[in-house]
């Protein structure tokens, strides 16, 4: 009673008091930007929904390894706030289908290719590249930078290379076919002396509009299919300049209307001094050293843009062109202010504005287009919302270097992005930009490029190391398997990696150190599987599952891979509409069992055919066929699916590696024949002969052939005299060891 008194006195037990537990501090993303030039956590104005304009190309030429740059760069950024930080990302892109350089080359091309099709007589030609040149000089005597001058003394010479033997076969009245052949030659290299002076004669006749949509058409195509290829994604929505017009007209007129606009001669300028007044606006926010660079200035004008006269139609030398009156030989639209065309910066403030409203998240471009015409982007498009925050983020992609040269399209510099694809794949280049931080230069080269080959190759060996251990057979219960130190201590790496690999996409997505990261992991990995396999264990199939499910899904995000594959990067390409990796891999596996049960019973009969024709199949059919078989001493065969060129590139270096291995070994041999031989020879000389023959040190010898006295007469002193003794010794040795070999019958 006493007890039961005392435990209800107690009262009724109750749960005790819990705290929930500290935590860490969680790292936000943060984002270089180009309004601060600082790294600024990203915070976008619309809950999880981010609103991006990235500046497209001009389509006037075939794409390069520059476009490749800011767009496999961006669409990296994009696939990564989407589909790691999964935010809802609207992303915009225009085409600038109108444009000076458009209308130029259209022109050129079209003016170009009437002159090739009247088919001129040779002497004609000449007389065309005579005058062609003339004007060609004076540009050339004009330009002052160095690699624009280098550029057009390459063209100009090529052109004298080719004018000489036209002109030389015409006098000499060679036979029309070599006539003919010259003709060609110097038709195609003074291309571009004949299109800028025909330009220059005839430009302001090309009045059919549709000369200057075909060619930017046909180049949109081709970009977009690099793009394609690439694995870039399409925007959400894309703008063209052509099909906007009307709404760029209007954003003019607003800007005018708002007080930041003029009319001059029939075109509209950005009054600069009058926004920049203003108390809620600041011109040039990106680059405010660059205002007054007139060379920046009138780049950004546009190359019919610039003339004394348009020059003089501008109440300050800093504003802009809005709207450009058309001149003869350009194409042209209706507007207020008369017949006229968009200027170049108008054009993504009009289209995004449309889109994307007053105030975007993020705007990105290329580096070298912060000044001008991102900061003139800015300025009207403020202008026209009368607001400071039309671009709360402004990303910049690096610039891209060739072998460490400035990689220029207008420098003839540039390599298309065809021919990349030609040399590498489109992951490789992927894994290259990956490999490199997104904001700085990335110079495009052999030993960037071989970076990213031996870094995929690396990452695929692991892949399918682990999809070999994965297939080892194993009932429902024997995939679980106990967790010893070895295990336990690769898991925590693996959760170590996975939060530096997180606070480095945190940073500025910091790719480059995500990809170092990845890579350690995989070492680490591929060190517990070799510990295991060396002490005969299994390797923990969860575990390496959960490894390389995790690696390959970060490849996915990044754009790397394409395939719904749960480990590792496709076989057989994208375009496979089956996995042939789930198909054919059983029937290998049978194969390489049979094959081992043949080598097993071949090794214990000793029957060297049957072993010659197993690793016939290992080394030169199956590669053939896209598979590897790995052998190790004491273990399974490892099959592999492996990419059939890859499989036969490999037999080729290792075919070289053994063709040179055998190459040093017969060298070593035929050395040491030489040697041997040499020393027979050396043997064969009696010791009172060896001296004798040196007639340029000794002149008097004794009854043994030993020399007595040098060239001159003097008697040899004694310290040379001991070392001729102990060659004579060594030789009286080797001879006598010559005399046994001959008794014996072993010498030749």
């Amino acid at each position: 009673m006493a007890a039961a008194a005392a435990e209800q006195g107690k009262g009724k037990r109750v749960q005790p008091p819990w705290s929930p537990p500290e935590g860490t501090k969680h790292s936000r993303l943060c984002l270089y930007n180009s309004l601060t030039r600082n790294k600024e956590i990203f915070q976008p104005q619309n809950g999880k929904k981010v609103l991006w304009y990235c500046c497209g190309p001009t389509v006037y030429d075939a794409s390069h390894m520059g476009h490749a740059r800011s767009y496999i760069s961006f669409d990296i950024l994009r696939r990564i706030l989407r589909d790691y930080f999964k935010y809802d990302v609207f992303y915009c892109m225009n085409i600038t289908d109108i444009d000076d350089k458009i209308i130029k080359r259209a022109r050129q091309n079209y003016l170009f290719e009437r002159y090739r099709e009247n088919k001129l007589a040779p002497d004609q030609l000449l007389e065309d590249v005579k005058a062609a040149s003339e004007l060609f000089s004076v540009k050339l005597n004009e330009t002052t930078d160095t690699d624009k001058k280098q550029m057009l003394e390459r063209i100009q010479n090529a052109v004298k290379s080719a004018f000489g033997p036209l002109q030389e076969a015409v006098q000499a009245k060679l036979p029309e076919e070599e006539i003919n052949s010259c003709h060609e030659r110097l038709l195609e290299e003074a291309k571009d002396l004949l299109s800028d002076w025909l330009d220059t004669k005839f430009g302001s006749q090309v009045t059919d509009n549709s000369i200057f949509s075909k060619l930017p058409k046909f180049w949109e195509g081709e970009f977009h299919k690099d793009m394609e290829a690439l694995n870039v994604l399409p925007p959400d929505v894309l703008t063209r300049v052509s099909e906007y017009v009307p709404e760029i007209v209007d954003f003019v007129k607003k800007i005018v209307d708002n007080g930041y606009g003029y009319v001059s001669n029939g075109s509209v300028y950005f009054d600069t001094v009058k926004f920049d007044s203003n108390e809620k606006h600041s011109y040039a926010k990106l680059v405010p050293e660059a205002v007054g660079d007139q060379k920046a200035l009138q780049e950004g004008e546009g190359d019919l843009s610039i003339s004394p006269d348009s020059l003089s139609e501008k109440h300050s030398p800093n504003d802009f062109a809005l709207w450009k009156s058309s001149k003869p030989g350009e194409p042209s639209w209706d507007s207020p202010w008369g017949k006229g065309r968009p200027g170049w910066h108008i054009e993504c403030s009009a289209m995004a504005g449309s889109i994307l409203g007053q105030s975007m998240d993020i705007h990105g471009g290329g580096f070298d287009l912060r000044f001008p015409h991102h900061d003139n982007e800015l300025a009207q498009s403020e202008a026209y919302f009368e607001n400071d925050h039309w671009v709360r983020y402004f990303l910049h992609t690096g610039h891209l270097t060739i072998a460490g040269c400035k990689m220029s399209k207008s420098l003839k510099n540039f390599i298309t992005i065809k021919d990349a694809l030609k040399k590498h794949t489109a992951r490789q280049l992927r894994l290259a930009f990956l490999m490199h931080s997104w904001k700085d230069t990335l110079d495009y080269s052999n030993n960037t490029m071989e970076s990213a080959i031996q870094y995929e190759k690396f990452m695929n060996e692991f892949f399918l190391n682990v999809k070999d251990i994965l297939r080892a057979p194993t009932d429902v219960t024997g995939q679980f398997q106990k967790w010893e130190n070895q295990e336990a201590e690769l898991n925590r790496n693996f959760y170590d990696k996975k939060a530096s690999i997180h606070e480095a996409l945190c940073d500025n997505i910091d790719t480059r150190s995500v990809l170092e990261e990845m890579r350690s992991l995989v070492s680490q990995s591929n060190s517990y599987i070799a510990a295991k396999k060396s002490s005969r264990q299994m390797p923990n199939r969860l575990l390496l599952e959960n490894i390389s499910s995790y690696l390959t899904q970060m490849l996915k995000i990044f754009g790397a891979i394409e395939s719904d594959d749960a480990i590792g990067f496709p076989v057989g390409g994208s375009s496979q509409n089956i996995n042939i990796e789930s198909t054919v891999m059983p029937y290998l596996q049978v194969l390489s069992e049979f094959r081992e049960g043949v080598r097993q019973i071949a090794r214990e009969k000793k029957v060297t055919e049957v072993l010659q024709l197993s690793d016939a199949l290992r080394d030169d059919i199956l590669p053939e066929l896209g598979v590897r078989f790995e052998d190790h001493e004491g273990l399974p065969t490892v099959v592999k699916l492996v990419d059939k060129d890859t499989l036969l590139k490999e037999r080729e270096e290792k075919k070289k590696i053994e063709e040179e291995k055998k190459r040093k070994k017969e060298e070593a041999a035929r050395k040491k024949q030489q040697q041997e031989a040499a020393k027979l020879e050396k043997m064969k000389i009696p010791p009172h002969e060896m001296f004798k023959s040196e007639h340029d040190k000794y002149s008097i010898f004794d009854e043994n052939g030993f020399p007595t006295h040098d060239t001159e007469g003097k008697e040899l002193s004694k310290g040379q005299i001991k070392k001729l003794k102990k060659l004579y010794e060594t030789q009286e040795k080797l001879y006598k060891e010559y005399l046994q070999m001959v008794q014996n019958g072993i010498a030749n």
